[in-house]
């Protein structure tokens, strides 16, 4: 068992003990209640008022929301920061809880329960959820007839299993007896319209059935006890206007790529993050590609649309409030009911003709090929959002201070006859100068973070712009001269001219902070070799590290690479640790299940 510092506050460590020991048996909801109350006597001692609910005698620690998320990328976590914020402005006591944290045992202890989840590629629970969802699904599960709930999904309708998650969770909890106080809503990428029409009305309805007279509402949340907020909080709503200071091209002249090392002003705006967060960037569309879809679809640019019921000319809000690159099957199906264009018909009829379809377009390809007039509203009807896109932080404050830098790769292709273009990749690639402002945030992700203990080995799989955090983990390491060892599994297409932050892996090296790096150059050879074919053949190494403790982390690509790393690691936990492939399944699970197995893709 280790043992934690007993922390300098006057109580000696066997009462400390008791007092862990009393905190791991209570429900987050009662925790709450408790630490109102203490909070109230600590009041009463220094002679202020006591807090309603401990003046009153107590009051009903049962008598609060519980708000439960699973989060895979932080919006999740946004959202339900955003309806506890709400529900205490309302009066009510609430108790904000990650799915990660959650003691599933406590699921029968609680009343009143708002479920907030996200649903990751193909109808995957969020990290964070794994133990709670396969305790629920399991013989342990509880009856919960005193259960009531809500249920909030977040995902993206481009994926067949849209929003699966939390339709499991609604399902599932009616199943375990729990009574829906609310309809399950299922939000979209573009989800903060309609979790800002959610919240209020799940509010209401928590308020009509929670008795009056429980813990009091400003109790503080569970977590870092005695730590105070921020001074200054950004966030997607509330986003940091400050100035890209670089945009270097770090890949070669000859390269099939264009990478950006892209760095960001952070002086004196408060704004900090951690190795293993995500940057939220705001941008705006090509002025070239919103001119196109306006003269193919015969609509003046000086037009007035209206944006959250304000009046706006809609080439600037095609410029600015919708998404206009990434294709999905709504809009495809929409413009199809507006056009009518047989071949469109035909596409829409079928699911994976319409998938395969989308796959490889962005909207104005579909305007290009099935021109028709449309009056801009009904058009931006058809919209999306534009939402800021999410890019793995490439830097660690330790080492860049007030600065926050990021790996980007420009998304650049012919298509169809016309050359293409990413949204915000687009944006600081080509379009934002140097000294200009851009709207960021940052977006935490407790899914992917370094080791507590620095003595932990951790393995970095990272080809292309995917090793972008382990960067931030090296500089992190690094600052802090962690003694743990670290191995960096990097793949591109070619040596000379693809091999980002090469002079820092060596340097890495030279000092020991980096133990081990593998290299994959895909074109360099007559067979071409990626990260997944190094992890095989260094298959009796990486057990050893795995069976020392170490923590594997994957970046990148989702729909192939993570896949073939997987199958990877699978490959070799079955051969050196004896298993068959249904139990290195089931080892990975575990580890990820106990944090060691993580994933930042996309």
């Amino acid at each position: 068992m280790s043992t934690q510092p007993t922390p300098n506050t006057g109580l000696d460590a066997q009462l400390v003990g008791q007092l862990n020991a009393l905190a791991a048996s209570l429900t987050p909801a009662q925790l709450a209640w408790v630490g109102g109350y203490f909070t109230g006597l600590s009041a009463q001692n220094a002679g202020s008022a006591l807090p309603a609910v401990a003046a009153a005698g107590g009051g009903d620690p049962e008598a609060v929301l519980t708000v439960l998320y699973g989060s895979q990328t932080g919006h999740a976590r946004s959202v339900a920061e955003e309806l506890r914020d709400a529900a205490q402005e309302a009066g009510l006591a609430v108790e904000l809880v990650s799915m990660g944290k959650f003691k599933e045992k406590n699921l029968k202890k609680l009343k009143y329960v708002a479920v907030v989840t996200s649903t990751q590629g193909e109808g995957d629970p969020p990290d964070d959820a794994l133990n709670l969802v396969e305790y629920m699904n399991s013989n342990k599960a509880p009856k919960l007839e005193d259960f009531q709930f809500a249920v909030l999904g977040l995902g993206d309708s481009s994926y067949e299993f849209y929003c699966k998650t939390g339709k499991d969770f609604d399902a599932r909890l009616e199943e375990l007896g729990g009574k829906r106080i609310l309809d399950r809503v299922d939000l979209d990428v573009d989800f903060d319209d309609g979790a800002e029409a959610w919240i209020p009305q799940a509010v209401e309805a928590f308020k009509d059935i929670i008795p009056a007279g429980g813990a009091s509402a400003a109790a503080p949340a569970t977590g870092s006890f005695g730590a105070t907020a921020p001074a200054v909080h950004y966030s997607r709503k509330k986003p940091l206007q400050t100035r890209l200071l670089t945009c270097q091209k770090i890949t070669g002249r000859h390269s099939e790529k264009d990478i950006r090392h892209i760095e960001i002003d952070l002086e004196d705006s408060g704004l900090t993050y951690q190795p293993g967060d995500a940057l939220g960037i705001y941008f705006k569309n090509d002025e070239e590609l919103v001119n196109d879809l306006l003269r193919l679809l015969e609509i003046d640019p000086a037009e007035t649309v209206h944006v959250n019921d304000e009046p706006k000319p809609v080439k600037n809000a095609l410029l600015e409030n919708y998404e206009l690159t990434l294709l999905h099957p709504g809009f495809v199906t929409e413009y199809t009911e507006l056009t009518e264009a047989p071949e469109l018909m035909k596409i829409v009829a079928e699911t994976e003709s319409l998938r395969d379809y989308v796959e490889t377009r962005q909207i104005i390809d579909v305007v290009r090929e099935y021109p028709d007039a449309l009056a801009p509203e009904i058009f931006i009807g058809l919209l999306r959002k534009l939402t800021p896109r999410l890019y793995s932080i490439a830097s660690s404050q330790s080492e860049v201070e007030e600065e926050v830098h990021l790996t980007v790769g420009v998304v650049e292709y012919e298509a169809h006859g016309y050359p293409h273009l990413g949204g915000a990749s687009g944006y600081l690639g080509h379009r934002l100068n140097e000294g200009e402002d851009v709207l960021i945030y940052v977006e935490s992700n407790d899914n992917f973070r370094l080791p507590e203990d620095d003595n932990t080995p951790i393995i970095m799989i990272g080809p292309g712009t995917g090793v972008a955090p382990f960067r931030a983990f090296m500089q992190e390491r690094a600052a802090k001269d962690a003694p743990g060892d670290s191995w960096l599994f990097f793949g591109n297409p070619h040596f000379t001219e693809d091999f980002l932050y090469q002079t820092e892996w060596q340097e890495f090296l030279e000092d020991g902070a980096l133990t081990k790096i593998d290299l994959a150059f895909s074109r360099d050879q007559e067979h071409k070799v990626y990260v997944q074919h190094r992890i095989t053949e260094q298959a009796r190494e990486l057990w050893n590290w795995i069976q020392r403790g170490a923590h594997i982390y994957v970046c990148g690509d989702e729909s192939r690479m993570a896949h073939d790393v997987h199958q990877a690691l699978l490959d070799v936990v079955a051969e050196k640790g004896g298993y068959s492939t249904e139990e290195a399944e089931d080892y990975l699970v575990q580890l990820r299940k106990d944090g060691r197995y993580q994933k930042d893709v996309y």
